[in-house]
Formats: C-alpha cells, structure tokens, sequence
C-alpha cells in the first residue's frame, strides 16, 4: 500500500514549470459539480506566480476570471510579467486545454513596507471552533476537503420553506486533514464560501463564479507568523438580478488578524 506523504491540496496545486509554460492537472478530490472548485484553480494559479523566478514580493490581490468549465486532465499556464516597477509586479496568467482559453487572471505583487495601520472591519465573535459541530449536509468533493463549522447562516436546504432565506453566513473553516494557511489555501478558502443564491433560495440551483477577486492583507511572513491551520469567515451578498448576483466575504485568523477580503460575480439559474 502506497503511503501518502504530500497533503491532498499540495497535490492538487501541484505545478511544473516547462519550456514556454507551466503545467497542472485537476485532481478529483477538489471537484465540484461541473468542474474543478474555483478555489483550487485560483490556488494553483497563485502557486504558479510564488514559485516563479521572476516572482517579488507578496501578493496584493488576485482577479480570476472563469471564462469556460475546465475539464478533467492535463492544462497549461502562461504567466507573463506585463509590468514591474521597484515597488510592484503585475502579472496576467492564462489557463488553457487544447489551446483554449479556459481562465484569465490578473495579479499584483508588491514589496509591503512597514507603514500606518488601521483596521476599519470588526472581527466577527464567535465561539471556538472546538465547540462547534462540523457541517457535513453537503458531500461535493472538494467540500469533504474542509471542515465547515457554522456560527450562524448555515445553509438550509430541500425544506418546505420556500421564502427568500438570509444570505448572511458567519463560519470557522479548516482543511479536514490540518495543514498550515499559507496564501494559496487562504486564496482557496476566499472561494469556499457557499453560493449565497443557495442560502436565498434554500435550494441547490445551477450555479458558477464568473469572477473571483481576493485581497490579501498580510505579508507572507506576517501569514506565517499567524500559524493557523483554521479561519473565520464572514459572507454576505447585496443582489440577484437577471441572472448574476454578487457576493463578498472576508477571512479572519482566529488572533483577529483580517487576512483577505474577497468579492464575486456569479451566474445562476432560478
């Protein structure tokens, strides 16, 4: 019997640089309904960027556009530096299979230097993550990857009540199997949000992120220091119209350190 000894999400991040390109592969224990979980793909794009030559300094913000459903199997990154300066780098990627583009990102990078610090958002109070059961009603495969503790807004659905539901979530998050957060897990978990039309609705509708932006707010010494394998979330969204809702959230260290900030558009069906 084969041992495992890389954690499954550093598998499913896992690239190699080659010639002209780099190169990942889906894996199966971070799939969602139609696709690998944006938040792998967004991860994997970000490791891509950290373990470039060329790569410095710590990433500031990542824009994730999901242009088509990547399929299972091989895929193709091109990461190009399109501008840098002494303080900052912004890169656009390209996720390709078969020579089509599949997703179109954009990062910054920069130098973060010690300078006035204030932070407007309130941490969001919550009991211990110890004392609060796992949510295990949806069994997706990258969601059996986390270990989801409702504080508040966990998602009710299949029941009777059919009036719009609060789209408001408040939950601790950590990979099932502990591992470290570093910036590509804090980049999977600002997706990890479950669709606020879910909560809305109180029903599974079809559903798909059009666009993922994540902010991040700490250096990754300042990440490292942290040394957290679980953070607080708080998820909120503002409209449904015509098809697209938005949806925003933040990810908190359990020290009350705001980590990254993240907003989406999504598409859905209902």
């Amino acid at each position: 019997m084969l041992t495992r000894t890389e954690h499954l999400f550093d598998e499913a991040t896992r690239v190699r640089a080659g010639d002209s390109r780099w190169h990942g592969r889906t894996s199966p224990d971070y799939w969602a309904f139609v696709g690998p979980f944006g938040g792998i793909t967004a991860a994997t794009i970000l490791r891509a960027l950290m373990e470039h030559a060329d790569r410095a300094g710590d990433p500031v913000s990542l824009t994730v556009n999901y242009c088509a459903a990547v399929v299972e199997g091989e895929f193709d990154l091109d990461l190009r530096l399109v501008r840098a300066n002494r303080s900052s780098q912004h890169w656009a990627v390209e996720l390709t299979q078969r020579d089509a583009v599949m997703v179109l990102a954009t990062a910054v990078f920069a130098e973060r230097r010690p300078s006035w610090s204030q932070t407007v958002a309130a941490f969001p109070q919550a009991p211990p993550f110890e004392t609060i059961p796992p949510y295990t009603k949806v069994t997706v495969p990258w969601v059996k990857q986390y270990d989801f503790r409702f504080v508040e807004g966990e998602p009710k659905l299949g029941g009777a009540d059919k009036t719009p539901g609060s789209t408001t979530s408040k939950f601790w998050i950590a990979d099932r199997v502990p591992r470290p957060i570093d910036m590509p897990a804090l980049t999977a978990m600002s997706d990890a949000f479950f669709a606020r039309i879910f909560h809305a609705r109180r029903e599974l509708v079809p559903f798909g992120t059009v666009s993922l932006t994540t902010y991040f707010h700490s250096s990754v010494e300042e990440l490292k220091a942290e040394n957290i394998t679980r953070a607080l979330g708080a998820a909120d969204a503002k409209i449904f119209h015509r098809s697209y809702g938005d949806q925003s959230g933040e990810l908190w260290s359990p020290n009350g350190r705001l980590l990254a900030s993240t907003t989406q558009i999504t598409y859905f069906k209902a």
